[in-house]
């Protein structure tokens, strides 16, 4: 089925809340909420990253400047991003400030409902003393676990991102999914306007962030589905690619 321009336009509007009945939602009927993140399978390998606050390296920008000269990057030098700095970028992007309860947590970038549906993984290329590989950030630890090691995952991503070069040519490029069920729970059919829109503040806080470290981004909303999905070996359904950005040093 063709879905028409308006369809499309109706998905940007908040006309859908008036139609949802909120007493009938998984939280309203007393279902458990969904975790707030994915577990980690049995033994899958760990990386600690530096805590915050106790990274090195990471310069002091001042905000007005940040905003003013942000910009998209689509050239990356071959210098490597370093632990601390992707330690940082993780945390500002999806860092736990405060775990308030089994099903909330509050973090450095605002979330509807406090619900938080995405999951974070780190397609790394070029960090120093990390094994290229895919990971996924685990914001409840402050770490890393071990996805998947794939052979050339530069030309892999950058192909699954209908071959966008830049993608695969970064020091890491970060792509969040999407575990819609954990805004569905509150929100019912309301939540996905506002998964759309909080990933938006996620990345922007990448864009920022990446001033501190010299680094520059860009999002990436273009991609090939079903490839992406497959390349994080995510289900597609209850949990799908959403949004990406390559990260990488810039030339001075």
């Amino acid at each position: 089925m063709k879905l028409t321009r308006e369809q499309y336009r109706y998905f940007l509007k908040d006309t859908v809340r008036l139609t949802i009945d909120f007493s009938d939602t998984d939280q309203s009927r007393g279902k458990p909420a969904p975790p707030i993140q994915k577990p980690v399978p049995a033994g899958a390998k760990r990386f600690d990253l530096i805590p915050a606050h106790d990274w090195k390296g990471i310069g002091n920008v001042d905000m007005t400047t940040a905003i003013a000269e942000r910009q998209s990057i689509r050239r990356f030098t071959a210098e490597p991003l370093t632990v601390d700095e992707l330690s940082y970028l993780l945390w500002a992007t999806q860092g736990v400030r405060e775990v308030a309860s089994p099903s909330t947590a509050f973090r450095t970038v605002p979330s509807a409902g406090c619900r938080h549906s995405f999951e974070t993984y780190v397609c790394a290329m070029n960090i120093a003393g990390l094994e290229p590989a895919i990971y996924r950030y685990l914001p409840l630890q402050h770490q890393l676990v071990l996805v998947s090691r794939v052979p050339d995952i530069g030309p892999r991503i950058a192909q699954a991102a209908l071959g966008q070069p830049f993608v695969g040519k970064s020091a890491a490029t970060f792509v969040w999914t999407a575990v819609p069920y954990r805004m569905e729970w509150r929100y019912g059919l309301a939540a996905h306007k506002v998964i759309a829109i909080d990933i938006g503040h996620v990345c922007q806080n990448l864009y920022l962030a990446c001033a501190a470290v010299g680094a520059g981004t860009c999002a990436v909303a273009a991609y090939h589905q079903a490839a992406m999905d497959e390349l994080l070996g995510v289900d597609g359904e209850d949990e799908f690619a959403l949004y990406l950005a390559p990260v990488g040093k810039v030339g001075s």
